[in-house]
């Protein structure tokens, strides 16, 4: 990528000052799902010495020279914790942050670890949004995917939610699975958008390696799914939920519309305002084992272990195990694979006012053999993937390197 012209001092990537988003990874589980390869342990002993690391940690990083209007709470399995070590973590962290009003709060939760008072009292203790990891409402898929909860659980978990007056719901389900029917995934589907959720997270399948599922499809245990039916279950998700309502603004998210007074339809406020920073290069703090954060041009990260973790913030240090300072070249690189996750895709004037370089003069020649393919469209001043470039998403993004 050509480095003339770029300006250190420009504005951030597609929408200018931003407040940043704190994120705080709770790294334990009830049981390790075969298929993630997030940080967790099951160890509950940790519990008690954990709230206390994390604590020290927030206080280390008081003197952080960002504002915040989200939180974001995930893992792990942060509902193993009851609501008093909840409103204990958020209430730490408005001490120790610029929080603003008004700030998205969100905690993640398995439909296996909540009851209808575990969710009133994480809303006393200031979580506004509830992300529930339902994954699916089929037996014989949870039972594949290793999870502690039924399809009945989750069924509850999303009307608990509501009845403790959650306003902001997302549900994660995940398609892809051995054995999958369009049929079957469209069932799960249904079951989500009749519950009526805010936000719907529709993830494929990956078997990250070391994981314990991808040691059973290397011994053959179970066969994947070929691509094309992955690429079909894909299809049908966009297709089913834009019919249903929801409005796709990332490859694998959607957000509901909403009918405003005027009449027009609106999914902006239904989107998740925390993941949206990691594709926008707004900056994020992270804490917690395993955490990452970004203030550009650095990214650092923390020990993805609890014992080392402790064991750093027990001598008042951070417990950071790498930083690196990305290059020009690597942040273009991540502003056009950031961008083109998006359904709104690359804004031109954004990029080349950023890098001072021109997009279409670089790349006008892969816009115009991906729009050939159908992979891509470009139009007012921006380029997006369509559905078909969007399952390509990482070959595509590797002609623009």
């Amino acid at each position: 990528m050509n480095k003339k012209g770029f300006n250190e001092h420009s504005k951030r990537f597609l929408f200018g000052e931003q407040p940043a988003g704190l994120y705080i990874h709770i790294p334990f589980c009830l049981k390790k799902c075969p298929y993630c390869d997030f940080y967790s342990i099951t160890d509950a002993s940790f519990h008690p010495a954990f709230l206390n690391a994390l604590s020290t940690e927030m206080r280390l990083n008081r003197g952080v020279d960002l504002v915040f209007d989200t939180l974001y709470v995930g893992g792990g399995t942060p509902s193993v914790f009851n609501e008093k070590s909840i409103d204990r973590i958020v209430e730490t962290a408005r001490r120790s942050f610029k929080i603003l009003p008004g700030a998205e709060i969100t905690l993640e939760v398995n439909p296996g670890t909540v009851t209808l008072e575990k969710l009133k009292g994480y809303r006393r203790a200031g979580v506004n949004r509830i992300n529930i990891g339902v994954q699916s409402f089929n037996s014989v898929n949870l039972g594949f995917l290793g999870r502690i909860h039924s399809g009945r659980d989750a069924d509850l978990a999303v009307k608990w939610a509501q009845s403790a007056g959650y306003k902001n719901i997302g549900l994660d389900l995940i398609c892809g699975i051995p054995d999958q029917t369009t049929a079957s995934w469209l069932r799960d589907l249904q079951a989500a958008v009749e519950l009526g959720p805010q936000h719907l997270s529709c993830y494929i399948l990956s078997f990250e390696p070391g994981t314990p599922m991808d040691r059973e499809r290397k011994k053959e245990r179970f066969k994947p799914l070929s691509e094309g039916r992955v690429c079909d279950l894909f299809e049908t998700t966009v297709k089913f939920l834009s019919e249903h309502g929801y409005v796709q603004y990332e490859i694998s998210n959607f957000a509901r519309e909403n009918i405003g007074g005027s009449g027009l339809k609106n999914a902006g406020e239904n989107r998740s305002r925390h993941n949206t920073k990691y594709w926008t290069f707004t900056p994020y703090l992270g804490l917690g084992p395993s955490a990452h954060s970004f203030i550009e041009p650095e990214r650092f990260w923390n020990h993805a272990d609890v014992g080392k973790y402790m064991q750093d913030l027990a001598r008042g240090k951070l417990p950071q195990a790498e930083k690196e300072s990305l290059s020009l070249d690597q942040l273009m690189t991540e502003a056009v694979y950031l961008g083109l996750r998006q359904t709104r895709g690359i804004f031109f004037d954004a990029f080349d006012e950023k890098f001072g370089v021109s997009f279409r003069g670089m790349f006008g020649e892969i816009m115009a053999g991906l729009e050939e393919k159908g992979l891509m469209e470009c139009s007012q001043g921006r380029c997006a993937l369509t559905s078909k470039g969007m399952l390509a998403l990482d070959s595509i993004a590797a002609l623009f390197i």
